[in-house]
């Protein structure tokens, strides 16, 4: 059986079939589920499932009843005997028993079908899934098919407008997505007077209940009411249906299967009596409504025409059209094109009013959209008041079908003086030598040069002034009106014809590549908005960014705003100066900010603050207000242009949104990462200061207790004992300092030009003793240059260096210190003959109470703090540090300094925690 796209002599659109084919995958794949849908309870929702699922297990199919609310109704208890009953699971709850639907039960007996009753209860406390609509998904997930039932009030979407019509809240809901899950919505219907009789009968509630129920609930008006609300449900999810189908099988032919009003706006004041004619049909109707503008040539911000077009978009939306805007060739295509899309019934259209033969010579938008509109109701009604006839067909096509034509443009109707006048003087000088023929080409290459640059009018006279030149000078008898020969009037009347054509046809290319052009450039803004966002970071870069291409696209002033420490907003990004923010502003944005909804120039709150500001809307709330005042004192945002700064907000929001998150996460780490160096350093530095302190406080105690019994000599090893230790933990302490010093920055170097064999030396001297029979060998060049170094400072970096190497090598093993200095500075190397470094901690061994393992194995001994202090003397200096391996064992540091020449500016470790002591 063939399609109406088989009989259009079209394909199905390709993108459309894909998706249905995977909607029908999914499906497949999936349980089906059913709905019996009511306004009410008592209507037969759960009667209707379960005669349905009698139906289904007669014909064969597994059908297990999962959970039935029969609520004492004898007929519906009846129809259950029939049925295998899923027994159900105890909950404890607040000291009663509730039995709840057993889900894994169902799972676990698997049949083809259960049926599931009242979709929007809540589970008992503890169940796996909150609502029971949970439960029917994960068996619909199981390729289960599932029968429930659901009343209307329950839908998510429109449980506000229930409670307003009973003035009962409705707690327990379904999301709408639930419904649009279902195979099948199948409505069970009963008339009021029949429902109040069941109810009075006592097949609904109990008698108790039911006489409350009558009092309230059960109202024949508010009976009636959801039971529209719920034909409504109904049918739209029927149009939709309709509406996936035509797609699927691009029918272009419209289905008049529910109304929808479709209404042509253009920038004529009178517009606005169109909108308010299309609203009261609508109304009428209970139809959805369209206000559509088709933008052939886009109006200048300072051109009024914009700001008309903008207020009856504006208008229509706020009536409660959707308002779309349009760009291409030809007006009426785009309606209809728009109009089926959408599957409208009806389009209004205004009423023309110009003169019959300027629709003959332009052609008249509304009888051509009659013509082409086939299965499409149109309905013309008066639009534009009398005596204000339209005046050119580049006017319609730019304004609608209603809108008045643009001024004349008269430096385009000058061009076409100039261009005819200089056709003609070509084909004065080609006279002699070429026919006739070839002299009105020249005519139409100057009529379609002055169409494309300056449109259908201009193009239009340029016609008729070169039919007329072409007569006038060339067609015998020369220099008069007069035409010899009756065939160049055929001539001059195709000519004017082509010319005619060809003028209409350059005007709209131009037309159409100006829109193109112009979508073009927001299309590229977009792109490089996003794309600087992704790679940018910090707020003040975000928002200078944002404002640069807002200001860019909208043609506009852009300044963003934050809030500050304490909530206030200030200006934070963008053109502060142009912008000029006055309290009024002030207030607005604060407004704006306070309540995440739009106000300002083109809205109904406070509109007259001559700018337009917008949430910048997070996850948690606005993050900040993006205001923008065009560069025309008056302009208007169009809706279209509304909706994509809307948009842009919330992609600058996003971005802003996903700084914070990073700036919030790094700086949980930060404090996760001090934490740990807090804890990292109670730990170390208890226990090296109570080694020290117990050495201390045993050799003291020896001396007090025992001092005058023990010999000379061992009285003189207490002492030296308590002089290493208290040495030690002198040198731990003064290290604890000294970093917390170069950490917070409060240490200034004292740099004075001198050879590095002077902090070299005093450290060779202070480490003589602690060397223990290790074999030292210095190379110096007497060459080298000198340095600008804190002598006291480079003093403390050797000495650390080579007390590091002394206590991680064999005793008697080599241990050497050379220096060389080239162009590119200084460069200072200690290296051992010891077990060397693990590989992967070559980089970790400068970071702050790090103590690493030995490449042989074992974890080193020590603070972990004396390669830090080397790290940031080396910065603090503008030069580095880094730790390699030598080949045959060992471990080699190498400090590089810079010379005089070429010391860069000191710079900070950025992996450092300033906060760490």
């Amino acid at each position: 059986m063939a399609t109406n796209a088989d009989n259009n002599g079209l394909r199905p659109d390709p993108d459309a079939l894909l998706a249905l084919a995977d909607r029908e995958d999914r499906k497949r794949k999936r349980g089906r589920l059913r709905v019996f849908f009511g306004a009410a309870p008592g209507v037969g929702k759960t009667y209707a499932m379960l005669t349905e699922g009698f139906t289904q297990q007669a014909e064969g199919r597994d059908v297990l009843a999962g959970v039935v609310e029969t609520h004492g109704r004898g007929e519906t208890e009846a129809l259950l005997a029939g049925l295998e009953m899923l027994p159900r699971v105890k909950a404890e709850y607040k000291g009663h028993e509730l039995l709840e639907f057993d889900l894994d039960g169902a799972l676990a007996r698997r049949p083809a079908l259960v049926l599931v009753d009242e979709l929007a209860h809540t589970n008992a406390p503890g169940s796996r899934h909150e609502k029971r609509w949970q439960d029917v998904l994960e068996l619909l997930d199981h390729n289960i098919d599932v029968y429930t039932t659901l009343n209307v009030q329950h839908v998510e979407s429109i449980s506000d407008v229930v409670a307003q019509i009973t003035g009962i809240p409705v707690r327990e809901t379904v999301p709408d997505v639930v419904l649009e899950e279902a195979a099948e919505l199948v409505l069970v219907d009963l008339p009021p007077d029949d429902l109040l009789k069941r109810l009075r009968e006592g097949k609904v509630y109990v008698p108790r209940q039911a006489e409350a129920a009558a009092k309230n609930f059960f109202r024949t008006g508010n009976i009636t009411a959801l039971r529209e609300l719920a034909l409504r449900v109904v049918a739209d999810r029927v149009n939709t249906e309709v509406c996936v189908y035509r797609q699927g099988q691009a029918i272009e032919t419209t289905w008049p299967t529910s109304g929808k009003l479709l209404v042509c706006v253009g920038p004529s004041p009178t517009s606005a009596r169109l909108v308010r004619a299309a609203k009261r049909m609508a109304a009428s109707q209970h139809a959805q409504w369209i206000a559509a503008y088709v933008e052939a040539q886009p109006f200048s911000p300072s051109d009024p025409r914009h700001n008309r077009v903008v207020q009856n978009l504006r208008l229509a939306e706020s009536l409660g059209a959707e308002a779309v805007t349009l760009t291409g060739r030809d007006i009426t295509d785009e309606i209809l094109t728009l109009a089926r899309a959408r599957n409208v019934s009806s389009i209004v259209i205004g009423k023309p009013v110009r003169r019959k033969l300027l629709d003959v010579l332009l052609g008249s938008p509304v009888d051509e959209l009659i013509r082409k509109s086939a299965e499409i109701d149109v309905q013309v009604i008066r639009g534009d008041a009398p005596g204000r006839p339209e005046s050119g067909r580049e006017g319609t096509a730019r304004t609608g079908a209603d809108g008045r034509a643009a001024p004349p443009d008269l430096r385009g109707y000058g061009w076409s003086l100039a261009v005819v006048a200089v056709c003609s003087a070509i084909c004065s000088a080609m006279y002699p030598f070429f026919e006739l023929s070839n002299l009105i080409m020249v005519y139409l290459v100057g009529t379609m040069y002055v169409a494309s640059r300056h449109g259908q009018g201009p193009g239009i006279l340029s016609s008729a002034l070169g039919v007329l030149c072409f007569d006038m000078f060339f067609v015998p008898p020369r220099f008069s009106l007069a035409v010899s020969d009756t065939q160049y009037l055929f001539t001059f009347l195709i000519m004017f014809v082509v010319a005619l054509v060809m003028s209409r046809m350059a005007a709209h290319i131009r037309r159409q590549a100006k829109a193109a052009r112009a979508r073009e450039t927001r299309t590229l803004v977009m792109l490089s908005l996003s794309r600087e966002l992704a790679g940018a970071r910090g707020a003040e870069k975000l928002l200078r960014i944002a404002s640069r291409h807002v200001a860019e696209l909208f043609h506009c002033r852009a300044l963003a705003f934050l809030p500050d420490a304490e909530g206030r907003l200030k200006e934070h990004a963008g053109d502060m100066a142009a912008f000029n923010v006055t309290p009024k502003g002030e207030s607005v944005a604060a407004w704006v900010f306070a309540n995440g909804q739009p106000a300002g120039l083109g809205t109904s709150t406070l509109p007259t603050s001559g700018a337009l500001y917008v949430p910048l809307a997070g996850l948690t709330g606005p993050l900040g207000v993006l205001g923008l005042r065009p560069e025309t004192e008056g302009a208007l945002f169009s809706p279209e242009q509304t909706h994509m700064i809307e948009t842009l907000a919330r992609q600058v929001a996003l971005a802003l949104e996903v700084e914070r998150l990073e700036s919030e996460s790094l700086h949980a780490q930060m404090e996760a990462e001090t934490e740990r160096l807090k804890t990292s350093l109670l730990s170390s530095v208890t226990h090296d200061l109570q080694t020290p302190l117990a050495a201390i406080m045993g050799s003291a105690d020896s001396l007090a207790a025992v001092g005058e019994a023990l010999g000379r000599e061992q009285r003189r090893t207490l002492a030296v004992n308590i002089y290493d230790e208290a040495e030690r933990l002198s040198r731990l302490i003064g290290n604890l300092l000294r970093m917390t010093k170069l950490e917070s920055g409060t240490l200034k170097p004292d740099l004075q030009l001198q050879s590095i064999e002077e902090p070299l030396g005093s450290a060779l001297r202070l480490m003589e003793k602690h060397m223990g029979g290790r074999k030292l060998t210095v190379d110096i060049p007497a060459d080298l240059p000198m340095v600008e170094v804190d002598g006291v400072l480079m003093e403390q970096l050797l000495l650390n260096l080579m007390e590091n190497a002394a206590k991680y090598t064999p005793e008697g093993s080599p241990v050497s210190i050379t220096a060389r200095g080239d162009a590119g500075g200084l460069e200072i190397v200690v290296a051992d003959r010891g077990p060397g470094l693990l590989p992967e901690e070559l980089g970790k061994v400068f970071d702050l109470f790090y103590q690493g393992h030995a490449a042989g194995g074992g974890r080193k001994k020590g603070y972990g703090i004396g390669l830090a202090i080397c790290q940031a003397i080396a910065l603090v200096h503008g030069g580095a540090i880094r730790a390699e391996n030598r080949a045959g064992g060992g471990a080699a540091f190498i400090v590089t300094l810079p010379t005089p020449k070429r010391r860069p500016v000191p710079r900070e470790d950025p992996a450092k925690d300033e906060e760490a002591l």
